[in-house]
C-alpha cells in the first residue's frame, strides 16, 4: 500500500481498481482507502453477476462509515465469455440499479458510475448514475459518449499509456496488453461501431488500432494524446500504464506523468 500512498501524494485525484470476479466487494478497496487520505477510490468495475445489490450496498455502507464519500462504485455487465449465464445484460443492469435504490439507500445515483460502451448503456449511465467509465476506447468513443451523456454527467474513460518512444517496442507492449480485450465481443463490437474492421482487429491489432487505443511515445507525446480525451469531452481520465518490464508496477512512469498531466 506504499504505492497507493505515493500516488495520493503525487496528486492523482482517484485510484481505480478492478472489482475482480469473486462474490462480494473486494477488501482491496478498503486497503486502498486506509492507505490514502485524499484520493477517491473507485471500482472499475464491479460485475453485477457475482454479488447481490443488497450485499454490495452493505459493503459500500461499511466503507462509507470509515471513509465518508471517498468510494465511488463502478458497475458493469462484464462479458459473456466470463459469465456463466449471460442473459439480457441491459435489463439485468436496470433491475440491479432498481434494487440498489432501495437497499440501504447508500449507493445513490451520485455515488455510482456505469461501464458504458454502447449507446443504450451510456444513456442508462446518464439517467441512473453519475456518469460513465468506458474502458478500452479511443478518443472517438469519448466524443460519442459525451454526445450521448450530455453535459451534466461524469465521463471518465480509461486510457492506456505506454511510455516508450520506439514504435516497435511500444506497439509490442500495447499488443500484449490488448490481447485479452480483443478476445471479448463487447470491446470488438464497440471498435467496429467506430469504423475498425476485421483487418484492424486481427493479429493483435493493426498499427491504426494500436495507435488509436493506446497512448504511446515520449512524455510530451503521451500527454498530448491523453489531452485528446479531455478535448473530446472527458471530465476525468483513468490512466493505466503498461509496465515496460513484466511483473513490476510502473511507479516510475506514474511519477513522470503526474506533474505533466496535472499541468495539462
Amino acid at each position: 500500500m506504499d504505492v497507493a500512498a505515493e500516488m495520493d501524494a503525487l496528486g492523482y485525484s482517484a485510484l481505480w481498481s478492478s472489482g475482480g470476479f469473486q462474490p462480494g466487494l473486494s477488501t482491496f478497496f478498503g486497503h486502498l482507502l486506509a492507505a490514502t487520505t485524499h484520493v477517491v477510490v473507485a471500482s472499475g468495475i464491479v460485475g453485477i453477476w457475482w454479488t447481490s445489490p443488497e450485499e454490495l450496498s452493505k459493503a459500500v455502507a461499511d466503507l462509507d462509515d470509515r471513509y465518508p464519500e471517498r468510494f465511488l462504485l463502478g458497475l458493469g455487465v462484464s462479458h459473456a465469455p466470463l459469465v456463466e449465464i449471460y442473459t439480457r445484460p441491459y435489463s439485468h443492469m436496470v433491475s440491479y440499479l432498481d434494487a440498489l435504490d432501495v437497499a440501504r439507500r447508500v449507493v445513490t445515483k451520485d455515488r455510482r458510475v456505469l461501464a458504458g460502451l454502447g449507446p443504450r448503456m451510456l444513456e442508462l449511465a446518464g439517467e441512473r448514475s453519475a456518469g460513465a467509465h468506458p474502458y478500452f476506447v479511443p478518443a472517438e468513443h469519448t466524443t460519442r459518449a459525451r454526445r450521448i451523456l450530455g453535459s451534466g454527467s461524469l465521463l471518465a474513460p480509461q486510457v492506456t499509456v505506454v511510455l516508450e518512444r520506439n514504435p516497435t517496442k511500444a506497439r509490442d507492449l500495447a499488443r500484449m496488453f490488448m490481447a485479452t480485450y480483443l478476445a471479448l465481443p463487447n470491446y470488438t463490437n464497440n471498435l467496429r461501431s467506430l469504423g475498425f474492421g476485421d483487418d484492424d482487429l486481427a493479429g493483435g491489432g493493426s498499427d491504426r488500432l494500436v495507435d488509436a487505443v493506446v497512448c504511446w511515445g515520449d512524455l510530451d507525446t503521451v500527454v498530448a494524446k491523453v489531452r485528446k480525451h479531455y478535448e473530446a469531452g472527458a471530465d476525468h481520465v483513468c490512466i493505466q500504464v503498461v509496465p515496460t518490464s513484466q511483473g513490476s508496477f510502473p511507479l516510475a512512469e506514474y511519477r513522470q506523468l503526474a506533474p505533466a498531466l496535472l499541468a495539462a
